[in-house]
This record gives C-alpha cells, structure tokens and sequence, in this order.
C-alpha cells in the first residue's frame, strides 16, 4: 500500500512537469517510510540536460539530510532510469529503484537511451563520441596525494 503511494506522487510530479514545460517523467526517494526528496523532468525549463527526475530527487534529499550517502532509501520514479540516472542511483548508495514505465515505453514516447546503452557496452575505440586519454603526469599526481590524505572523506 505504501509502495503505491509513493509511485502516485512520482506520476503526479510527471504530471506537474509537463504543465510546466518539463518531460514527462517524476521521481520520489523515501526513506524510513518518508519521502525526502521529490524531483520532476527539469530539462528544458532549466536549459540542463542532468536535471532528469530522479538527479533532482537525489539531489533534494542531499541537500536535506546534509549527506551524499543515501543509504536505506529507494526511489519510487514513473519511468525506468536512464543510464545517467541509474548512476547517480548507484554513486547515492539507494537500495532499490521501483518504476512503471519502461525504457521502451520511455523509446516510444521519443526519449530512446539505447544508444546510450549501446555506446556503452562498446571498447573507447569503437565509440560514436570520440574519447581519447591523454596521459597527465599531474592527474597521477592528484590520485596520489588523494590516496596519501589520511583526513579524506571517502565516498
């Protein structure tokens, strides 16, 4: 029963976003039976390409719980997430992630991420975005003296 809440007010903030310009897409992130972040597609009316549901949900509930660890949430979001935000998901430690539409729903409304998926699973040299390593003595450097911080805060 309460799962069915929390997807409810995923789907109404997807609603509410594309009243106000946005995609068509709403996530909420609970924890302890609470929500504490709730996000809608800012995309377009913000001009930023990360401001998915789930990334502003995410973001939301940080910036509450004074903490990048979410650990002990899930996400209730009205669509499969993307690859983007399945990782921002991942690097917030949530536990679980409940959808209802699909990436193929999500293909069939006009926001296709296979591409993305494909690219992914390609080696660099293969890739339709050309990335290139250039070797740094310095961006060595800096993972060295990370590793040598004994006051860093490991995430």
């Amino acid at each position: 029963m309460e799962n069915s809440r929390f997807m409810k007010r995923a789907i109404e903030l997807s609603e509410e976003s594309m009243r106000l310009g946005g995609g068509p897409f709403g996530a909420v992130i609970v924890k302890d039976g609470k929500i504490i972040g709730e996000g809608m597609n800012r995309v377009v009316p913000l001009n930023d390409p990360t401001a998915h549901a789930e990334v502003v949900a995410i973001r939301e509930a940080c910036r509450k719980l004074a903490t990048f660890d979410l650990s002990g949430a899930v996400v209730f979001a009205s669509c499969e997430p993307c690859p983007m935000c399945l990782s921002a998901i991942w690097w917030a430690r949530i536990e679980k992630i409940y959808f209802c539409n699909t990436r193929e729903d999500a293909a069939a409304a006009g926001f296709d991420d296979a591409a993305i998926y494909q690219e992914l699973s390609r080696d660099l040299t293969e890739r339709k975005l050309p990335i290139e390593q250039l070797h740094c003595d310095e961006a060595c450097n800096t993972f060295a003296t990370w590793l040598s911080n004994a006051d860093k805060t490991a995430y």
